[in-house]
């Protein structure tokens, strides 16, 4: 785990482990935080620091002790994150000796913080003072012993010749099975103290059966990668998508560690509830493009495919989250929904008998349908045949922090070009978009309202004392888009989107066109890592709350469209975007 991750988990508000890796974080501004209504607003300590970046590292921390002697509630001096990621942007700059000064004022204003003492021994460590990263990171976890990153690091300085086991070590690995069985429950308590909402779609009692159920599978043979799957039932059932077995490197953790040749030999799609093969791979002597399977290793598809989506995290279990994800992870998913068989035996509709496949010399998978990807870029703006623009908005990643500004001068340019040729239609494409910040996402409402609206009706997380932004009352920008708008959805539409997709619907934006998203307006969200004692195993768990005002939507789907638009093999195989063509056919009307 890296210290960046760390930090921005303490801060997130509305974000996604994306199926293809760390996507996103939505944060409140680490610039100003809101006073109480009615009160002035603090300004923030560390950008008063940044304007004075040409005195020397001793002399702005005076000016911080001056300016919180003599001007206390102007400037916001409790805002340990802010403090420590202006430590980190030293750091990360090589600059030992300032990045050590200011975790030393840290820990000075937070000394109770865990996070102080194992920043600053991540300074020590990267300056190759292991003596001093040492105590600083005993300190940090003697603090929190949850801190599994600093026990590595420790483990790591005291131990510097035992080295990690490997992902193909890791995927041998067999546990005992009291080493399991404990882990297992670790999981289920954890669960249950960090995330807000674990038994929103769960019943208690329901979720313990479902431990106990598995450890009743557990025997002297179960391999890591075997428990892996087993926890990844249970992470399921409580009906997050921002809750996950989870690696720095990828999001999904069992992807990582499996070995090409245990892995599914096709490349397949789940299509209207058929699998098709879309690439043969190695097996074109076998089978051919459009081939349906109708089972594999014995077991009818469609039971595997209903098995498989128990062990896949979804908002709400939404099946068409569940779906693209299957079709981004098949060839792993289905090797571990048949217990990592060494063989792969298809029956296909149309044939006699089994086919046996070779075994995989490649890891089969797709991260985007080349069907719809035609912007290649998370932002574009297309005229089409001057009558009508498509808006492509495939990520609302961009923090107030950071990028967001890319974002907003994209929106304004395209506003400006949209207004200018008097567009009348305007398509806005969401689709592939897993999330981000509630930036992008009110800016983009904000030339489409017609009225001031709230974004959040509740916003939680440890930590919060005064409003976020979304909270108060946001009013429609001068050159909003006044004509007709038409919203492309699909079911990898995650977290913030789904914020957005929930006002689009309540406030009646326009015409929605596609499948049932893959999120809504209940977003339980943020993330907060723990590892299993015994086997190491990661979990992100989510640990915030975050609910758009359109409160009146049913928590149980996603945001459902106008038209409902399903692709169909042939639109797949030919590259034709279905929901597109659909789009532009009812702006011709």
């Amino acid at each position: 785990m890296t210290k960046l991750y760390a930090i921005c988990l303490t801060i997130l508000s509305c974000c996604v482990f994306s199926a293809y890796g760390i996507r996103y974080i939505s944060t409140t501004s680490v610039n100003q935080l809101q006073a109480k209504e009615g009160k002035i607003k603090k300004l923030s300590i560390v950008a008063k620091l940044k304007e004075n970046a040409h005195l020397p590292v001793k002399e702005r921390i005076a000016l911080y002790h001056k300016l919180k002697e003599e001007n206390l509630e102007l400037y916001d001096f409790g805002n340990e994150t802010e403090l420590t990621l202006y430590g980190y942007s030293f750091l990360w700059g090589n600059n030992l000796i300032d990045a050590i000064a200011i975790f030393e004022l840290v820990i000075s204003e937070f000394p109770n913080s865990a996070n102080a003492y194992d920043s600053m021994g991540e300074a020590y460590l990267q300056a190759k003072d292991s003596v001093k990263a040492l105590q600083f990171y005993q300190k940090a976890l003697l603090m929190n012993p949850d801190n599994f990153y600093a026990e590595d690091v420790i483990q790591k300085i005291k131990f510097p010749t035992i080295k990690p086991l490997t992902a193909q070590e890791k995927f041998s690995k067999v546990y005992t099975k009291n080493d399991y069985k404990t882990d297992l429950d670790q999981l289920g308590q954890k669960l249950l103290a960090i995330h807000p909402h674990a038994l929103k779609f769960i019943t208690k009692d329901q979720f313990f059966k479902n431990i106990e159920s598995k450890k009743s599978l557990i025997t002297e043979k179960t391999t890591y990668p075997e428990f892996a799957w087993h926890c990844n039932a249970i992470i399921a059932s409580i009906g997050c998508s921002h809750t996950a077995t989870s690696t720095m490197q990828n999001a999904y953790h069992e992807f990582s560690i499996l070995p090409i040749k245990k892995s599914f030999p096709l490349q397949v799609r789940w299509i209207n509830k058929q699998l098709f093969v879309v690439n043969p791979m190695n097996n074109a002597d076998k089978v051919k493009v459009k081939d349906e399977i109708l089972s594999i290793n014995g077991i009818e598809t469609a039971k595997l495919i209903s098995d498989i989506y128990e062990h896949i995290a979804a908002q709400a279990n939404i099946q068409t989250f569940k779906n693209h994800h299957f079709n981004t992870y098949f060839a792993a998913l289905i090797s571990y929904a048949l217990g990592l068989p060494n063989t792969f035996e298809i029956v296909v509709k149309g044939k006699s008998g089994s086919i046996k496949l070779h075994k995989a010399k490649k890891m089969a998978r797709e991260l985007y349908d080349p069907a719809i990807n035609s912007c290649l870029k998370d932002l574009c703006l297309e005229i089409s045949d001057g009558k009508a623009a498509i808006l492509t908005i495939s990520s609302f990643n961009y923090y107030e922090w950071n990028n967001y500004p890319v974002f907003k001068t994209f929106i304004d340019s395209s506003m400006n070009v949209i207004n200018n040729k008097k567009i009348e239609n305007l398509m806005i494409d969401v689709r592939y978009n897993r999330g981000g910040s509630q930036y992008p996402s009110i800016y983009l409402l904000q030339h489409l309202m017609n009225k001031p609206f709230t974004y959040y009706s509740k916003a939680e997380f440890e930590g919060k004392t005064d409003k976020m932004y979304g909270e108060d009352i946001i009013y429609p920008l001068e050159n909003r888009f006044k004509g007709k708008v038409y919203f492309l959805i699909d079911g990898n539409g995650n977290s913030t989107t789904g914020h957005f997709m929930s006002l689009v619907k309540a406030h009646n934006l326009g015409t929605i066109i596609g499948e049932e998203l893959g999120s809504n307006q209940f977003c339980t969200a943020g993330q907060m890592l723990f590892r299993l004692r015994n086997t190491k195993l990661e979990v992100s768990s989510a640990n915030n709350t975050h609910v758009s005002t359109a409160t009146k939507l049913p928590d149980q789907t996603g945001i459902l469209p106008d038209f409902y638009v399903s692709q169909s093999i042939d639109d797949y195989l030919n590259k034709v975007d279905a929901v597109k063509n659909y789009t532009l056919k009812l702006m011709g009307k």
